[in-house]
């Protein structure tokens, strides 16, 4: 029996693009497929041919249902593989919505060129199976795999596959826990290796009581200046927390006290993705907390408070200026890299009485990005109207030369983001140390990072844990 091999064709040095090769027995097993995002040349590699033959790999294990994690899997599909491809049955359900928007996405950024069409997708989604978290799976024989909740998003996995007498653990995403909607992400027992994210790797969040704190306040400094309260937010989790939380604050009048307790702000839930993410949650109610579930047994609807508008269509979306006062749009994309909520920024950011309130991770070359680090002029990202004066959909060009300056305030808050941060990062990897029944970790590899945050998580499990961790160097062949 050979000893499995690794090798990492994506998500090293980057936080996006995850990409996994694992090989055992002559069988070529992938875990994710994502998009490359964040600047203009990433987004350009998604086009150029896998660097291994997609037709040679028999399995593809999914962790979650975000872009840079499944974005690439009609593409691979389209350029030959045919095998299995396995994830939790809410991952499969989210997995449709999310690639469809993809498609409109990229005809929109890349007119003339095809990363994978309609037909694509379909014929991934026919070779893609449903499984539920603890399920026992047998890949080949002498290989089979399991999955455990990561709390990071609905269906978020971490994936053990077992080849012979070895275990390797794919964390995918971990969850920031406590979470406000999910479960704690599991720790894993008696694995051998780990494949871990970094994302947060070289800092901590602040704490969810105080993230509420910051989201409660930036509501409030916009209801007193009258003016629109913009957050980009991701369609999967993000969008669902902060409904929840402004539920919250509504049930409890914690937005009435400066409006004389007249009607509520109204809320533009401006993302058509967004929305059916929302209803999948609903259907899986069952992987909610505790906590949660116990509302929703009161007759609490936590997706839904008075004054939520549901906004369906791009006329419906470029109607919401006309709304006067304070108001709150909750609209994508997360990092302001294209979709709806770039229009209503490039309107608002010249406004020094809106707000911007940025509530996860902005990947490097991104407009949240700007932002975030305090950029106080941009480049105007103005999405031209179609006939009959309709915005284009989902245009993100900086075709147009005009700056923008920035006056509006840029709020930014830490304890939302469904990442775990460094603290609990170095804890998972001592817990898995800690329970393992058998053996100590032989490696940790270390990915999914901008480099200096991968770098400064490992040498904490080094130096901390003495853990053998390393940042590994992408297409090297690692033996197991």
């Amino acid at each position: 029996m050979d000893n499995p091999k690794i090798k990492f064709f994506g998500g090293v040095g980057s936080t996006t693009g995850a990409n996994i090769m694992l090989e055992f027995n002559q069988r070529k097993i992938l875990i994710d497929c994502g998009l490359l995002q964040g600047t203009k040349q990433s987004e350009e590699k998604n086009f150029e041919p896998f660097e291994y033959n997609p037709a040679g790999a028999s399995f593809l294990l999914i962790t979650h249902a975000h872009l840079d994690h499944i974005g690439k899997v009609p593409k691979l599909v389209r350029e030959g593989f045919g095998g299995k491809i396995i994830s939790t049955k809410e991952t499969l359900e989210l997995a449709k919505p999310v690639l469809e928007d993809a498609i409109s996405v990229m005809k929109a950024k890349h007119p003339g060129k095809i990363l994978f069409d309609e037909n694509d997708l379909e014929k991934a989604l026919s070779l893609w199976q449903g499984f539920d978290y603890g399920e026992k799976i047998e890949l080949f024989s002498g290989c089979n795999m399991e999955m455990q909740n990561a709390g990071h998003i609905l269906g978020s996995a971490i994936i053990n596959v077992f080849c012979g007498d070895k275990k390797i653990s794919f964390t995918g995403d971990l969850g920031n826990s406590p979470s406000p909607l999910l479960p704690d992400a599991e720790f894993i027992k008696n694995a051998d290796y780990v494949v871990m994210e970094s994302v947060y790797g070289d800092r901590n969040h602040e704490s969810r009581e105080e993230g509420r704190r910051k989201l409660k306040e930036g509501i409030l400094d916009g209801i007193k200046k009258d003016g629109t309260i913009i957050i980009p937010t991701f369609s999967i989790e993000k969008t669902q927390v902060l409904l929840y939380e402004i539920n919250n604050m509504i049930e409890e009048k914690e937005t009435t006290r400066l409006t004389g307790g007249q009607a509520q702000i109204p809320v533009f839930l401006d993302s058509p993705l967004a929305i059916k993410v929302t209803d999948i949650y609903k259907k899986y109610e069952k992987d909610f907390k505790k906590s949660v579930k116990d509302e929703i047994k009161k007759g609490d609807d936590i997706f839904d408070f008075p004054g939520l508008n549901i906004v369906r269509t791009a006329e419906e979306s470029a109607q919401i200026e006309k709304t006067k006062g304070a108001k709150i749009i909750l609209a994508g994309s997360g990092m302001s890299e294209g979709g709806r909520v770039v229009n209503h920024e490039m309107n608002y950011l010249p406004d020094p009485n809106a707000i911007i309130i940025l509530v996860g991770y902005q990947a490097i070359g991104t407009l949240g990005r700007l932002l975030e680090d305090g950029a106080k002029e941009i480049a105007s990202l103005l999405t031209p109207p179609r006939r009959g004066g309709e915005p284009e959909k989902d245009n993100f060009s900086a075709s147009n030369e005009k700056k923008i300056k920035v006056s509006a305030q840029i709020k930014t808050i830490k304890g939302y983001s469904s990442h775990m941060d460094s603290e609990h990062l170095v804890e998972f990897v001592e817990k898995a140390n800690e329970i393992n029944s058998v053996h100590k970790l032989k490696r940790v590899f270390v990915i999914m990072g901008e480099p200096k945050s991968s770098l400064f998580l490992c040498q904490r499990l080094r130096d901390y844990l003495d853990v053998n961790a390393i940042y590994p160097e992408e297409s090297r062949e690692y033996e197991l």
